[in-house]
Parts: C-alpha cells; sequence; structure tokens
C-alpha cells in the first residue's frame, strides 16, 4: 500500500490515483489528511511540507480571529474532504494526528 503525504486538494490525489493505475501500480493508495487546527499552520505547512492550500480554504483561514475559529474551519474543510475522497473510493483514510486526536474523532463522527 502506499500512503500519501498530506494534501488538501482532492484533486491532487486524484490525478496521483489515475497516474498509479496507468503505470499499473494496483496497490491501494491511501491519503494522508491532516486537519488544520491553528493560524500559525496556515502559513507552517505549506513552508514546511511544500504543499498548496486550496485558495477557499486558505481564505477562510486568513479571515480566522482566533485558533479556535481556524479550528472550526480545517474541521468543516476536512469533513467536506473526507467525504469527496469515500465517495471517490479512497479505501481508508490515515489521519496526522500530531499527538492530538479529538480533532480527528469530532471528523470521524461527522462522516462516519
Amino acid at each position: 500500500f502506499i500512503v500519501t503525504q498530506m494534501f488538501f486538494d482532492n484533486q491532487k490525489y486524484f490525478d496521483f490515483v489515475k497516474k498509479c493505475r496507468e503505470n499499473d501500480i494496483n496497490v491501494p493508495i491511501i491519503p494522508g489528511l491532516k486537519p488544520i487546527s491553528t493560524l500559525s499552520q496556515l502559513n507552517v505547512l505549506p513552508k514546511i511540507f511544500h504543499i498548496d492550500l486550496p485558495d477557499n480554504l486558505a481564505d477562510a483561514l486568513s479571515h480566522a480571529k482566533s485558533n479556535a475559529e481556524a479550528k472550526e474551519i480545517g474541521t468543516e474543510a476536512m469533513i467536506k474532504q473526507c467525504k469527496e475522497l469515500i465517495e471517490f473510493g479512497a479505501p481508508v483514510l490515515h489521519f496526522y494526528t500530531m499527538g492530538r486526536p479529538e480533532q480527528t474523532k469530532q471528523i470521524a463522527k461527522a462522516i462516519f
């Protein structure tokens, strides 16, 4: 199996799966997901992990006034992202919790 790096744009996962299948890579490809939980992650995650945040998510987070508000935005975005991945046929979802499972539990309750 393959576990991807975290991403926030599902189209990148869809394209990666398609390229793998076209090249006879047929193992399960598990999306790696990181719920955004703080304002600082708006800048830190793209810089450290070389990832892009979709404009709508970055815009919403840039207007957040607190970590609690950023976490709420991140949770709602992740719920939507997970539902889309499940609909696409992702075999399972892998969450990078960084030792903080509470937000992921909330997301799991909303999608399962």
